[in-house]
């Protein structure tokens, strides 16, 4: 039982969003006074540092209009803010463990992140982490030393989700790019090897996201306002591979396995996505040679076949537009290639006998990896 909260409280730690937004009424008899000071009393372990770096990122706003940290608050003044979210109170070991970096300056780095790196220590997962790495690499940053539980981070992806993630070397990057997040300006595209033949070339998913009420630790849509979070994906199809499609993600918001339970709801599950239902042939034939085949292509990539292929943001020194992107692994694009070569040699007779059975009937047929 303690084994099995404690695996509950790692998942709600990995729901978390990395930023906070606090909104405030200033009191009828309040006198005036800088803002700084004024939240600095008002949220619980900000400092003037960390104020002064959100009204300098433009996150701190009176009235709906962002203002200086020098700003003197007037009674009724209306305050809204968004800061990073304080870490956990855990002390992170710094590991040598190799990054693959795209890009890194002064206030931020890019790195490709592969699949099965947890990107943050929590149940099961004390070391061998992204953070862990990230540590490591920065140990030489004066923000990152003296904020070494949670080191830059902004946003994560899932364990087994492939891609580019962004980190902030220094408060001001920190609280820029937190305030971005939160707004949904971050330009984020993901690529996702989905089961089916989708009918359209293009569309868009909505709906509330929740835990299911069945397991805690799995997701799903719904169209009650009270049982999940707001979410949106456009979704655009790139390469159809007959029983398989590539497709690319773009995302408005982002909530937890998102892309994932979306693509589910809409009957295309991720490739070997075994939380969605994607680890088993849930489309094609009931041939022997091709159940091998896709039992070969799990083998090949035995976590879901998606990767956080790009991100884009205003850069937090420069306040210019940059876009950042990063290259498929080598599991995802080896299952790619055994997709195309295998539509082109489908033998005749199998493709004329093939008759798309429904997900139960497949999921009969198909002895799971």
């Amino acid at each position: 039982m303690k084994d099995r909260l404690q695996e509950e409280e790692a998942d709600i730690h990995e729901e978390q969003e990395l930023f906070e937004h606090f909104h405030l009424v200033v009191d009828r008899g309040q006198h005036m006074l800088r803002i700084d000071k004024f939240l600095v009393n008002r949220i619980e372990n900000a400092t003037r540092t960390k104020i002064q770096a959100a009204a300098e990122a433009g996150s701190i706003l009176v009235n709906e209009k962002p203002v200086k940290s020098s700003y003197k608050i007037k009674p009724l003044d209306v305050i809204s803010i968004v800061l990073p979210t304080p870490p956990k109170n855990t002390e992170i070991v710094a590991e040598e463990i190799p990054l693959h970096i795209i890009y890194e300056d002064e206030d931020v780095l890019l790195v490709n992140k592969v699949a099965g790196m947890v990107v943050h220590p929590g149940y099961n997962n004390v070391t061998g982490t992204l953070v862990n790495a990230l540590a490591w690499h920065l140990r030489n940053v004066a923000f990152v030393t003296e904020n070494n539980i949670r080191p830059g981070l902004v946003h994560r992806i899932d364990k087994n989700t492939s891609g580019i993630l962004v980190i902030a070397k220094n408060e001001i990057a920190m609280t820029h790019l937190a305030k971005q997040f939160f707004d949904h300006s971050i330009e984020r595209s993901y690529q996702a090897l989905v089961w089916g033949n989708m009918e359209e070339d293009e569309g868009t998913i909505t709906g509330f996201i929740g835990r299911s009420a069945r397991d805690r630790k799995v997701f799903q849509l719904f169209e009650d306002a009270e049982k999940g979070k707001w979410s949106i994906t456009h979704y655009k199809v790139l390469e159809r591979l007959n029983y398989v499609t590539l497709i690319e993600c773009r995302l408005e918001t982002g909530r937890t396995h998102q892309i994932r339970v979306h693509l589910k709801s809409i009957g295309h599950p991720i490739f070997s996505d075994s939380t969605y239902g994607g680890d088993y042939a849930v489309k094609g034939t009931t041939f022997t040679r091709y159940k091998q085949f896709v039992d070969n292509c799990f083998k090949i990539m035995p976590r879901q076949g998606l990767h956080a292929k790009s991100l884009g943001f205003i850069h937090p020194r420069t306040r210019e537009k940059v876009f950042f992107n990063s290259e498929l692994p080598e599991d995802f694009t080896s299952v790619l290639e055994k997709w195309r070569n295998y539509i082109f040699y489908m033998p005749l007779e199998e493709e004329k006998l093939d008759q798309p059975k429904d997900n139960a009937t497949l999921k009969l047929l198909n002895t799971k990896k």
